[in-house]
């Protein structure tokens, strides 16, 4: 690795002081943009509604590219048999907090959600334990993070990854708590394990990097529309919607408003890119943190693909209790938030 940075030391000085250079002075080509080539006039809805998704836009892919590049350079240390055995012969409690942990560090998605199921499974691993990884693994990534931290800054996203890792801990030590294996379909338990136990050649560190690019290019690859929808709907409601609408609808004055939030978000579907430009009109516009981030979380955390996914290897008895204890999580959260004042 020392070698590697030694050699390209130059190559990636200059990535960096471009990276940091066109970040920090954002704001200021976003008002030249508009004020000086467009001469858009200041305040009015169209402008406004311009103005924040050519600030918006640029700002994310930044942050989105250098992060998923590092992230993707630690993924190489990771694989699916690694978890797996990370996780085996751990208590309950702990191995929730272990499962969620690694949940936010893993590449892994709604998509693959039967695959690792079975394979938790056949290595013995419980299925609260399971179920801790599969909720944290979409609801607590490097997308979100990212963006979280561009669009609110660090103390949001901190709260928000450390309510998202109780929702995951909490449901998975609950649903290991209530014994519901009877509710897991027949045939998982009978399946062979079809483990292939493999030793990785140890991958040097510039093929680390080329992981890391890799990264970049297919994450932003499938996310890249979702970024832009999200925050092309985002800068229309920061240009047009009335300030005092959303924010008494979901206020967290209105007991109603978590609950509210939570069963309009759960049909829907989005991914981190997609929802939390969204998110950030919402909170702009008034309505609480807590509310916010129970309607992103339902939307992440209980899309409707993951739970047709999983209908193939689980019970609808178990799909529902799965639904119930996430949303009730989230219920928690969002009461807790909502009535915490931070300064």
């Amino acid at each position: 690795m020392i070698n590697y940075l030694k050699k390209n030391t130059h190559k990636i000085a200059i990535l960096l002081i471009a990276w940091f250079a066109f970040y920090k002075y954002l704001t200021q080509i976003t008002n030249f943009i508009i004020d000086d080539v467009f001469k858009l006039e200041e305040g009015k809805h169209l402008t406004e509604t311009l103005r924040f998704f050519i600030y918006e836009v640029p700002k994310v892919f930044l942050l989105l590219i250098l992060i998923i590049f590092l992230v993707g350079i630690l993924r190489s240390y990771f694989s699916p048999e690694k978890t797996r055995k990370a996780l085996q012969g751990k208590s309950l409690f702990t191995g929730n907090i272990m499962a969620s942990l690694l949940g936010t560090v893993t590449p892994f998605c709604s998509c693959s959600a039967i695959p690792l199921f079975l394979g938790f499974v056949e290595a013995g691993i419980p299925i609260g334990i399971t179920f801790s990884f599969l909720i944290a693994a979409p609801m607590i990534n490097e997308v979100a993070v990212v963006l979280l931290i561009g669009l609110f800054g660090w103390k949001v996203t901190l709260i928000y990854f450390f309510t998202g890792l109780f929702v995951a801990i909490f449901s998975g030590w609950l649903i290991g708590v209530l014994k519901l294996e009877k509710y897991v379909a027949d045939w998982v338990f009978k399946a062979k394990s079809k483990n292939q136990e493999s030793e990785q050649n140890k991958i040097e560190f510039k093929d680390r990097i080329q992981l890391g690019i890799t990264g970049v290019k297919e994450i932003v690859g499938k996310i890249w529309i979702y970024i832009i929808i999200g925050i092309a709907v985002g800068a229309g409601a920061h240009g047009y919607v009335p300030e005092d609408f959303l924010s008494t609808l979901m206020s967290k004055a209105n007991w109603y408003s978590v609950p509210l939030a939570i069963v309009v978000g759960i049909p829907l579907y989005s991914n981190a890119a997609g929802i939390i430009p969204i998110i950030s009109v919402l909170i702009e516009k008034g309505v609480s943190l807590g509310t916010a981030l129970a309607f992103m979380m339902s939307v992440i955390g209980l899309s409707l693909p993951e739970i047709i996914i999983l209908k193939k290897v689980l019970k609808m008895q178990l799909i529902a209790i799965f639904v119930g204890v996430v949303a009730l999580g989230i219920v928690i959260v969002g009461f807790v938030l909502n009535y915490i004042v931070f300064t």
